[in-house]
């Protein structure tokens, strides 16, 4: 079976690789929404979907021969996917033209003849040839190098993640005793089924007054002055320090979950839908990074030939005893579940006690 796995690391371009990272950037942006235009003019007028390249565009535009022409053929087919998808299903979106300001700076190049290789302490990539970058981690021997990202951050750093693919057996391991249940925690991350509450270190919370006075001092410069864009790099710097704290944290815990446990047992939580007005916690929900810790344990988790079991987010964790199954309706400020039968529990770890319970019953039943 055939696996995909990425690495990220952090490049430094010098001044004639950045001047061109920046031209691609500008040029994919460019011929995004030159092809967008011109599928819209195209269906108003005959209502059908139009076919387009970069090549046709370069006649009129001598400056896109000057970036990697894979990259411009990456944008065609990400913006035929999205146009198919809208068609497909109106939710999806129609496709947006790309602003120079707001639009994320990154685009993807595919791996020809030996077109990216890695180097001990360099990468080497189309159009821009050998640039310095951090290698902290080399893939296995079997795995192959198929394309690589490249993207510049708010905070003006360049990186790039290396698409690999493998082909492995991963061999399910027995399952014994090492089950657990999590339920998530909304001011902190998890509750589990023996008993333990995982905290968040809230690092949001922690800089958020730092964080504050940046943004007020960026708020009083002049747009477009020296001054507002060196208080722009210093919002964006914190920003991605908060960011990196909270991968961290979560990079450890899920890592020791997947080493101790052959099952772990979560509900299937639209964390995006929770962390709105009507719950009253959206910061706190987005500061604990638990959507983010679910996707991490799933991929470590099918390293190790290990289960993760996804509960049903509508079954009833909360309102069934853990010990007699009986079921009683708790209100959001009962945080202690007592029942008649004698139990007396934390609210979230009863609960993680019945997602335990229930996603072992899937996976016995699958």
């Amino acid at each position: 079976m055939n696996y995909n796995k990425a690495i990220k690391y952090r490049i430094y371009p010098n001044k004639n690789q950045e001047e061109l990272l920046q031209k691609t950037f500008g040029c994919c942006r460019k011929i995004w929404n030159l092809m967008l235009s011109d599928k819209i003019d195209y269906y108003r007028e005959t209502k059908e979907s139009l076919k387009t390249t970069p090549a046709q565009y370069k006649k009129d535009y001598p400056y896109l021969k000057e970036v990697d022409s894979l990259a411009l053929a990456n944008v065609q087919l990400n913006l035929q996917t999205a146009y198919k998808n809208f068609f497909r299903d109106k939710k999806a979106g129609f496709p947006k033209f790309k602003s120079a300001k707001k639009t994320k700076k990154s685009y993807t190049t595919n791996n020809q003849k030996g077109s990216i290789t890695l180097n001990d302490k360099s990468i080497k990539l189309p159009k821009l040839k050998e640039v310095k970058a951090k290698i902290h981690r080399k893939p296995n021997e079997n795995w192959i190098l198929k394309s690589a990202t490249i993207s510049q951050e708010k905070d003006n750093k360049y990186y790039v993640s290396v698409l690999f693919e493998y082909a492995e057996e991963v061999s399910k391991v027995e399952i014994t005793d090492k089950i657990i249940g999590l339920d998530y925690k909304s001011d902190g991350l998890y509750a589990d089924s023996e008993g333990n509450v995982c905290g968040s270190p809230k690092y949001y919370r922690k800089s958020h007054k730092r964080l504050a006075k940046l943004q007020r001092q960026l708020s009083k410069k002049k747009k477009g002055s020296n001054n507002r864009e060196k208080a722009r790099k210093k919002v964006a710097k914190l920003h991605k320090h908060i960011s990196n704290q909270r991968l961290d944290f979560l990079h450890k815990e899920s890592t020791r979950i997947a080493n101790l446990y052959e099952v772990v047992c979560i509900e299937s939580l639209n964390i995006k839908a929770m962390s709105n007005k009507g719950f009253g916690n959206g910061k706190a929900t987005l500061d604990n990074g638990y959507g983010l810790f679910q996707t991490m344990l799933e991929y470590k988790l099918l390293d190790r030939g290990k289960y993760l079991v996804k509960v049903d987010k509508w079954y009833p964790s909360s309102q069934i005893c853990s010990h007699c199954g009986n079921r009683k309706h708790l209100n959001l400020t009962d945080r202690t579940y007592c029942c008649e039968c004698g139990l007396e529990l934390d609210r979230d770890i009863n609960a993680a006690l019945n997602i335990k319970n229930e996603g072992l019953r899937i996976l016995m039943s699958a």
